[in-house]
C-alpha cells in the first residue's frame, strides 16, 4: 500500500509539472510593452498588426529578420540605465541593437506611418502587460531628418519634448498626453525610451510619423508622403507574445499600489501607410494583453491543486 501511495504521489507530481513550466504560468514574464498609437514598427508588423505586415517595409523588416516580429512586446535592453547613447550604437536605435529585431532598422520611407498635426495636443498610447514604475522618455527627429538614411543620435534632440514619470496602467496600457513640437513637417521618427526603475530593463521603439497641418498639406522630411484625411482604425486588442521567454528575461516586478483607475479619454489618431490603407489600432480593451495569460495561470493552479488533493483520498482507501 505504501509503495502504491508513493507511485501516486510521484504520479500527481510528474502531471503537475509540465502545467507550472508553461509560459503563462511565468507571471513576472509578462511585462512588456510597446507604442500601438502612433503605432510603432515592431507592432505594426507584427502578427498583431493587421494588414500592415503585409506591407512592403513590414515584408522587408521581416525577410531582413529571418522571423516574423511575434514577440512584439519585448524590445528590451537589460542594464542600460540612461546610458542610451553609448549602449546603443548609431543605426540601431529602432532594433536596440538586438540581432532578433535587426529588420527593424532598415532605413525606408514607406514605414507605415502615422499622421499628427505639428503642435498638437496627442496621446500615446504605449501597450503594457503588467504595471512598472518608470520614465517614458518621447523624442521627434529634428528639422531636416532624412528617413531614407539609418537613423542616429544625431538626427534626435539631446532632450526630449516630453518626459513622463510613474504614468498608471489604464485598460491594459499607459496612456501619455503630450504637445508636440511645432516646428516640424512631413515623415518623422516619434522615439520613446521607456527606462524602468522596477527592472533592470529600457525599452526602445521607433513610430514613423507624418506631420501635415490642419489643411492635410505635409512638406520636407523626404517621405513623399500624401496628405489624407485622418481615419479612426478599427480596434483591435494586443496579446502577449508567445515568445516572451526571450534571450533577455525582465526581472519584472509589479509595483506596489498600482491599482488601474479611470481610464483617460484616449485621442484616435490615424495609422495609415503610404497607400492610406489603414493599419495596427490602439489598445482601448478593457482587457490588457495579459488576460488570456492571467486564465491560463489561474486554470493551471486548478489543475495542480487537484491533482495534490488526489494523493490523500487514494491513500485512505
Amino acid at each position: 500500500m505504501t509503495r502504491m501511495t508513493a507511485r501516486l504521489s510521484t504520479l500527481a507530481a510528474a502531471a503537475a509539472t509540465p502545467l507550472l513550466l508553461l509560459p503563462w504560468t511565468a507571471g513576472p514574464a509578462w511585462a512588456h510593452g510597446a507604442p500601438t498609437d502612433p503605432v510603432s514598427r515592431v507592432y505594426a508588423c507584427s502578427p498583431q498588426g493587421g494588414s500592415t505586415g503585409a506591407t512592403a517595409a513590414c515584408r522587408a523588416a521581416i525577410a531582413a529578420n529571418g522571423a516574423p516580429f511575434t514577440a512584439w512586446d519585448n524590445l528590451r535592453v537589460p542594464g542600460v540605465d540612461g546610458r542610451d547613447r553609448q549602449v546603443i550604437p548609431d543605426g540601431k536605435l529602432c532594433s536596440g541593437n538586438l540581432s532578433a529585431y535587426r529588420g527593424l532598422d532598415l532605413a525606408r520611407t514607406d514605414w507605415p506611418s502615422t499622421r499628427l498635426t505639428p503642435g498638437s495636443r496627442m496621446t500615446l498610447t504605449y501597450a503594457s502587460t503588467i504595471a512598472h514604475e518608470g520614465t517614458f522618455r518621447l523624442y521627434l527627429t529634428k528639422p531636416g531628418y532624412d528617413p531614407a538614411k539609418p537613423l542616429k543620435w544625431s538626427d534626435l534632440p539631446e532632450r526630449p519634448f516630453a518626459e513622463i514619470k510613474n504614468p498608471p496602467l489604464s485598460n491594459g496600457a499607459y496612456h501619455l498626453g503630450v504637445t508636440l513640437p511645432s516646428d516640424r513637417t512631413g515623415r518623422q521618427m516619434l522615439y520613446t525610451i521607456w527606462q524602468n526603475t522596477s527592472t533592470p530593463d529600457t525599452y526602445y521603439s521607433c513610430s514613423d510619423v507624418v506631420l501635415a497641418s490642419k489643411d492635410g498639406t505635409s512638406t520636407g522630411g523626404g517621405s513623399g508622403a500624401r496628405p489624407e484625411p485622418t481615419k479612426k482604425p478599427a480596434v483591435r486588442k494586443p496579446t502577449a507574445s508567445p515568445s516572451a521567454h526571450s534571450s533577455h528575461p525582465a526581472s519584472a516586478r509589479p509595483s506596489a499600489g498600482s491599482a488601474t483607475p479611470e481610464p483617460r479619454k484616449d485621442s484616435s489618431y490615424a495609422a495609415v501607410p503610404d497607400d492610406g490603407r489603414p493599419v495596427a489600432e490602439a489598445t482601448r480593451a478593457k482587457s490588457g494583453p495579459s488576460a488570456p495569460l492571467l486564465a491560463g495561470g489561474a486554470a493551471a493552479v486548478l489543475v495542480v491543486t487537484a491533482a495534490a488533493a488526489l494523493v490523500p483520498r487514494l491513500r485512505r482507501r
